[in-house]
């Protein structure tokens, strides 16, 4: 049985911001798929369906001042791609769906999504 180790209370914070932006996403009518899809390139907090669309969700928070969105830099973007890519080689072989990336930013109590807030054609070398 594996052993669950304590989180922190950053940790937590996320967790519920995550939380708190999936129940975002299902209000303006995604489907929730997967959370906290974990590949040694990266992490996918979310992953949903908006119609046909499979769509990536970054969630960022930040308790401090600062700006989440900041922290979705060039190297972040590259490791959600990765993972996203993995993501679709195992679940739909040579045959993905339309894809999608946004950013859901949860600052202050508030959230902002970002729809297509970075593309899949990037750089990812």
């Amino acid at each position: 049985m594996p052993v669950r180790t304590a989180r922190s209370a950053r940790q937590m914070r996320g967790d519920a911001a995550e939380q708190a932006a999936c129940e975002m996403l299902e209000a303006h009518g995604l489907r929730i798929i997967a959370r906290q899809v974990g590949y040694r390139v990266g992490e996918l907090d979310v992953v949903a369906r908006d119609g046909s669309v499979l769509v990536f969700v970054e969630v960022r928070s930040r308790a401090r001042r600062g700006r989440a969105a900041e922290s979705v830099d060039r190297i972040k973007r590259r490791r959600v791609r990765l993972a996203a890519q993995l993501y679709l080689q195992r679940h739909f072989g040579d045959r993905w769906p339309p894809c999608r990336f946004d950013v859901v930013i949860a600052e202050a109590g508030r959230f902002e999504w970002l729809r297509a807030a970075f593309g899949a054609e990037e750089e990812t070398q």
